[in-house]
């Protein structure tokens, strides 16, 4: 393949890989790292092995967090264990319902719900435990955002000669 289409195809990868952390139908960081990865060995790039581990490692961290983040901060906001599998049901039946942003109504839902099956006259413990599955998600999707925007800025310095 033509070194310039090469380039290309990484960079639409990367920006994907973007939007992918925030939208859940794509896998967000993988599509990143794979247009890392096609840059790096198909356009022989020069960029050094320290950021193609160092971007694997993060990846695998945030698969891991992205999971672990919110049931520890339901739990943090007063949630329980009906809470946690309320948010990973939903969640589930959230991707399948067609409307924008589906999983994450789902999720919250399923929290809402899981939590209201435990206890059902503590709404209010019920709504806390949603706000802590709400900051969990912010602070994992935060987390992939990043990591996503440093690959592709570690591709762009590297395309302009800074690093």
């Amino acid at each position: 393949m033509e070194y310039a289409l090469i380039v290309l195809l990484s960079i639409v990868l990367l920006i994907l890989g973007i939007i992918g952390t925030i939208l859940p139908v794509l896998p967000g960081l993988v599509l990143s790292l794979a247009g890392l990865l096609i840059y790096k060995y198909g356009a022989d790039a020069d960029l050094s092995m320290i950021y193609i581990w160092a971007f694997v490692i993060l990846t695998l961290a945030s698969v891991i967090l992205n999971y672990a983040i919110p049931a520890k901060a339901t739990k943090k906001y007063g949630g329980t264990r009906w809470g946690s599998i309320g948010s990973v049901i939903g969640t589930i039946v959230g991707m399948f319902i067609p409307i924008p942003l589906g999983f994450l109504v789902g999720m919250f839902a399923g929290v809402f719900i899981g939590e209201l099956l435990h206890d059902s006259k503590d709404m209010k413990k019920a709504l806390k435990s949603t706000k802590g599955a709400f900051i969990g998600f912010l602070y994992g999707t935060g987390f992939s955002f990043v990591v996503g925007v440093a690959m592709f800025l570690v591709v762009v310095l590297d395309l302009t000669n800074v690093i």
